[in-house]
């Protein structure tokens, strides 16, 4: 597969991506001084606490305080999907765009199709071992419980919803793709939750990077056809619109 040349064909050649940031502190308030573009990007190893839950240490201290409270009050909230590293990103990016492209549709369909749930490599907040896709465990569901109808009125999911309205950001968790009308981007994931104290930091240093330039020197399936616009335009509306909290 051939390199994507993005710079050159937009006619935008050394522009950075030029996403807004405001003055952020050297030091994160996470306490971390910064964090490596391998980082961000899930290209390195973390250290990441407890089995099956795979969070930061931080984040995974206040999700067992969550787990334990909701518990008393019969919601056992589990973890679906926490942690992906890039490679694992990938390998899902390129699964969906085979299975959409073989159904007929055009590759910029299918990639269209492909970020209205699934982030591209390199871009999801789960490289950050920060944000965690929940259910109530002590509910059966069938088939793919990562269903909007699920957590809705008369949905199994429905009292695990009403605990984490109430409950989850005294705990640091924030949902991350609401469901306000005006957001653009990911479709609505009322299971996907943001350990803030740290996923703000992160997100800020997310958005100093020339993430244009990061991109072209990406190779999977399907990444040929990226272009700057298309870049500038899934930055701004999948990765940054989103829970202002969050910002």
């Amino acid at each position: 597969m051939k390199r994507r040349t993005f710079i050159q064909n937009s006619g935008m050649a050394g522009l950075a991506l030029g996403l807004p940031i405001c003055g952020f502190p050297a030091h994160t308030a996470s306490g971390q001084d910064y964090y490596t573009p391998e980082e961000l990007m899930g290209k390195t190893d973390l250290e990441l606490f407890g089995e099956g839950i795979n969070l930061r240490k931080e984040a995974h201290e206040a999700f067992v305080r969550m787990k334990r409270a909701a518990y008393q009050d019969g919601i056992d909230i589990s973890v679906v999907s926490s942690y992906r590293n890039f490679e694992r990103q990938r390998a899902i990016f390129e699964r969906k765009y085979i299975a959409f492209t073989d159904e007929g549709l055009e590759p910029l369909e299918a990639i269209d199709k492909i970020i209205e749930y699934s982030t591209i490599p390199g871009t999801s907040r789960h490289h950050w071992g920060t944000d965690v896709d929940l259910i109530d465990a002590s509910k059966p569901a069938d088939g793919d419980v990562l269903v909007a109808d699920k957590f809705e009125s008369g949905g199994p999911f429905e009292d695990f919803k009403t605990w984490m309205d109430a409950n989850s950001e005294s705990y640091g968790f924030y949902l991350v793709y609401t469901d306000n009308p005006r957001r653009r981007g990911f479709k609505y994931e009322p299971w996907h939750y943001s350990y803030a104290p740290i996923s703000r930091d992160m997100l800020a240093e997310y958005r100093r990077l020339n993430l244009i330039r990061l991109m072209e020197e990406e190779d999977f399936l399907g990444s040929e056809h990226f272009t700057t616009g298309f870049l500038r335009t899934y930055f701004t509306d999948n990765i940054l619109d989103i829970n202002p909290d969050l910002l």
